[in-house]
């Protein structure tokens, strides 16, 4: 069982920034594709018309690349996952280790590939919904039209900034979903809190760490609910307590 105190060494489970930085990557590409569909219809007879409708039809059209971006990100996430748990496996009794090797996370990562394609739809989505939200305003005078445009031109900047929150989230979720998995599988009630250790940690969750959380009762924090690295922006990890046989 780790030690609920703190660990004597650099967590196994620790999550992945190469990982992060890699989806993240990913992500820009679409942020940057919202941007030049949006800049590329500025000015045209019922341009924010025609802005949201090529942005629903990039969505469409996306879909192929978004599962192949979601599976090679979540195979990556199930490696990792699987090699924290090698890396671990002197603790674990010769039956556990049996029973690691035979859990079943066919289905989890099944549906962390659906999410991720989902959200990956949504950037260009949300940018529509934005557009068309904007041009609404304009149209029942809800603002000057000069400012309308300029804030339908920085469509491509909130991409990017949600594309950047999806990626810093989801890293975290993904890998939460697959150590809880392998946890469950041999038994294991729950995991030590653990956080990235740093000035920019919130303070309820720098309250969290060292602490027991059992795997079937995530708390809530800031009016959020989730496991470690499950909620949003939150870079914290679960280290699974192990059962002794």
């Amino acid at each position: 069982m780790f030690d609920r105190a703190g660990p004597s060494k650099k967590s196994a489970f620790i999550r992945s920034k190469k990982a992060e930085r890699a989806y993240q990557s990913q992500l820009l590409k679409v942020a940057r594709n919202v941007d030049q569909i949006v800049r590329s219809l500025k000015g045209q007879p019922g341009y924010a018309d025609k802005i949201a409708a090529s942005l629903e039809r990039y969505a469409a059209a996306v879909e192929p690349w978004a599962i192949s971006v979601a599976s090679r990100m979540v195979a990556e996430i199930d490696a990792r996952d699987k090699a924290s748990w090698r890396s671990v496996s002197e603790t674990i009794s010769k039956g556990l280790r049996d029973e690691l090797r035979n859990a079943s996370t066919g289905k989890v990562v099944q549906a962390l590939i659906d999410e991720q394609v989902t959200y990956i739809k949504s950037l260009p989505l949300e940018a529509a919904q934005r557009v068309q939200k904007l041009a609404l305003n304009a149209a029942t005078g809800g603002g000057r039209a000069d400012d309308i445009v300029s804030a339908i031109m920085k469509t491509g900047d909130v991409t990017k900034s949600r594309a950047k929150m999806i990626a810093r989230t989801e890293i975290g979720r993904a890998s939460e979903a697959l150590t809880e998995a392998r946890a469950l599988s041999i038994g294991s009630e729950g995991y030590i809190w653990r956080t990235a250790k740093d000035s920019d940690v919130r303070h309820s969750h720098k309250m969290m760490e060292g602490k027991f959380v059992a795997w079937g009762s995530p708390p809530t924090l800031d009016g959020l609910t989730g496991h470690a690295g499950a909620v949003p922006n939150c870079r914290c990890y679960p280290e699974p307590v192990i059962p002794q046989s």
